[in-house]
């Protein structure tokens, strides 16, 4: 008897594991342009794309993201004020912010023909050379607005004209106990990886790799070692089953000797505390995954179809890096060797696809939140009604 078949059989109603073994996105959903360019106006230009931590964007500079296909400036003004603007010049399109960083006062400046722009709102202030004729009307062309959100101090944008709210797995409220709005940012690290966005967020959503690929992750969360991300996706389980702790015996946080970094956040409750880390998903351009002493980000910023970058980032409460000693970079070294294996294993599955024998996967049950991915891509994917 297959697994596929004895999971139907031995599957409780309440856990998570499909019932049957769906097929995945079909293999032009990882290499062919057009997908891949239907995915940016819609999906990326529709949803909330998290670009960093609202504090890190320093008052009287202008930083250059890409949210999807578009090339967008955030701005943070004298006053502090936040603002977000596509960044191309509506004279003729021309770039405004052309390094990575640059300063701005309250005038953005158009490089090629030296139109300005109000940081603050926008508006045309100035056609410099130009002389316009009365048919054009200055209000009609300041710079196009991107709508900006900040969730729990990080910054949030999005390109539709009518933003929807930030999707996330589980409720926008999970990290309240957290003192998100706080924390500092003390480390950064990229990577980037030869594989389709999607093919990261697959291997995110499962644990069938785990056994084989994260040894240190397994021996820290021990139910990882099983082939499953928690004890509802096993075989035989019922909601009366004990909760256990994830984290190994004598550990409290995902660092390399189990051991908190710093002072435990005193607003956790004893479930929060016990769990040892709580995941927030935030398809399709990040997650969050909160400790007891300490919170990670990490955001998927597509490339093109073959080619991702992962930035991750550490963020800690001002009294934990007031520490004599402190080593922020230490304290990321645990999750950079998950990373860098998850990375590699993103790599390697992609690399296998582009066989001429593949056409889809064939999901097993374990893999259900990848079948959820999948669904969600399809119907992002739609045309807009």
């Amino acid at each position: 008897m297959t697994e596929c078949l004895m999971s139907h059989a031995d599957r409780h109603p309440a856990s998570p594991r499909l019932s049957q073994c769906p097929e995945g996105l079909p293999k032009a959903a990882y290499f062919d342009a057009g997908w891949y360019g239907r995915e940016m106006t819609t999906i990326f230009a529709r949803q909330w794309v998290m670009v960093g931590r609202a504090a890190d964007f320093p008052a009287g500079r202008m930083r250059r993201v890409n949210v999807g296909a578009a090339s967008v400036i955030v701005l943070r003004d004298a006053e502090g004020v936040l603002a977000a603007y596509h960044n191309s010049c509506p004279h003729r399109g021309s770039e405004l912010c052309l390094a990575d960083e640059e300063e701005v006062g309250k005038l953005i400046r158009c490089p090629y023909h030296a139109f300005a722009y109000a940081a603050r709102d926008g508006r045309l202030v100035s056609t410099a050379h130009a002389v316009p004729t009365p048919d054009f009307d200055p209000a009609a062309h300041g710079l196009r607005p991107v709508s900006l959100r900040v969730w729990n101090g990080f910054l949030f944008l999005n390109l539709s004209a009518e933003p929807r709210d930030i999707w996330a797995d589980v409720g926008l409220a999970t990290l309240d106990n957290w003192p998100m709005d706080g924390l500092v940012t003390a480390h950064h690290w990229e990577s980037e990886i030869a594989c389709n966005w999607k093919a990261f967020w697959e291997n995110y959503s499962e644990c069938l790799h785990c056994p084989g690929i994260h040894p240190e992750l397994c021996d820290m969360v021990p139910i990882y070692s099983k082939g499953v991300m928690g004890a509802s996706e096993a075989l035989g389980w019922t909601p009366d089953d004990p909760v256990r702790p994830n984290l190994r015996p004598g550990a409290e946080s995902w660092t390399l000797n189990g051991a908190p970094c710093g002072p435990v956040f005193p607003g956790l409750t004893p479930a929060e505390r016990a769990a040892g880390y709580s995941f927030v998903t935030l398809w399709p351009s990040a997650y969050v995954v909160a400790h007891v002493d300490y919170v990670r980000s990490v955001r998927i910023v597509p490339l093109g179809p073959e080619r991702t970058r992962l930035v991750a980032e550490w963020h800690f409460a001002p009294e934990t890096l007031a520490q004599p000693g402190f080593d922020a970079a230490k304290v990321a070294d645990f999750a950079k060797i998950v990373m860098q294996q998850d990375g590699a294993a993103s790599e390697m599955n992609h690399r296998g696809m582009a066989s001429p024998s593949f056409t889809t996967a064939r999901l097993m049950p374990e893999e259900y939140e990848i079948h959820r991915f999948h669904q969600w891509v399809l119907s992002e994917m739609e045309p807009a009604q």
